[in-house]
């Protein structure tokens, strides 16, 4: 094995472990923000982690319509947002990347809602099913913004390369970056629905269809797939800042990782600000909103063909 392998092996190990780390200290301090803004005491900062373990810790109970494919289902999503965090820059380059291009990255957080919808079919129950039809909608209205995101980025600097498309480039752009100044609005202002966070929680939506997918899962399978979505607010925490305020690293890897945490930090306080002040909204709004960021995004997209 070449000395380049074992580098991007434990730089995908080292990047799968900070995630793992960092996903319930973020998650505890949406909680505790979100507390403080509505004038609570909140939890404690290390409270999902203790969560976490408390369902790790519980008895496997399965009580959907198709079990192994629950298994099936909570374990690919687990092993896909896993595999992501090896292709995402944490501070330096994507550490896994001659093995997987910005399409594989794509392929992959897409397979993450993929399995979620799977959860909520093999549990067979009214509510999953209505969360499942509610997540799949989200899915095909709201991913392609992501896409368009990253093909503008590999449009300006002619590659799929992970190191070159998550790297600020979608303000390579020959003239002035249009493209990715108004790519970077509809990010911004889409970001609460990627990480699937009030007023955008539709698909779970716990006061209406009781967690929506997961209606039937419990115990460690419940654990895995709260953790899923705890690793997502991360990582598409980490995407965002590396496709659009890539800026700030010094060459030392331990300073850039934390320069690139607190970024992600700034991220996490903005969600629990709309998530704190905002109502949810209807799926019809919310497909609406999605559709009307949409067309703002192939805007963007035929200014960034034309070079800006």
């Amino acid at each position: 094995m070449s000395g380049k392998a074992i580098i991007e092996i434990l730089g995908g190990l080292a990047n799968v472990v900070i995630v793992l780390i960092v996903a319930p200290f973020f998650e505890g301090v949406l909680r505790k923000l979100t507390a403080r803004i509505q004038s609570r005491q909140g939890p404690p900062l290390w409270q999902p982690y203790y969560d976490l373990l408390k369902l790790l810790g519980k008895e496997d109970i399965e009580s959907g319509e198709s079990p192994p494919m629950q298994r099936f289902a909570v374990y690919l999503s687990f092993a896909a947002i896993m595999t992501v965090a090896c292709l995402v820059p944490f501070g330096s380059h994507a550490p896994a990347n001659s093995i997987g291009d910005v399409l594989v990255l794509i392929y992959l957080l897409t397979l993450c809602g993929i399995a979620t919808m799977l959860a909520g079919l093999a549990a067979g129950s009214t509510y999953s099913l209505i969360g499942m039809n509610r997540e799949m909608m989200s899915l095909i209205t709201l991913e392609p913004l992501l896409v368009v995101a990253m093909v503008i980025g590999a449009i300006h600097v002619h590659s799929f390369r992970l190191d070159q498309v998550l790297a600020g480039s979608v303000y390579a752009a020959a003239g002035f970056p249009w493209s990715g100044l108004i790519m970077l609005g509809v990010m911004l202002v889409s970001f609460q629905a990627f990480v699937q966070r009030v007023p955008f929680d539709i698909a779970e939506a716990e006061t209406e269809i009781m967690e929506g997918p997961l209606m039937e899962y419990s115990g460690p399978k419940l654990a895995l797939f709260k953790y899923v979505q705890m690793a997502k607010l991360v990582i598409y925490s980490a995407l965002f800042v590396a496709l659009f305020i890539p800026w700030g690293h010094t060459g030392l890897y331990p300073l850039d990782v934390l320069i690139h945490l607190a970024k992600c930090l700034v991220m996490v306080l903005g969600v629990t600000w709309v998530a704190a002040t905002h109502a949810r909204y209807r799926m019809d709004q919310a497909i609406r909103f999605y559709a009307l960021l949409l067309g703002i995004s192939v805007i963007a997209l035929g200014m960034a063909v034309y070079g800006y």
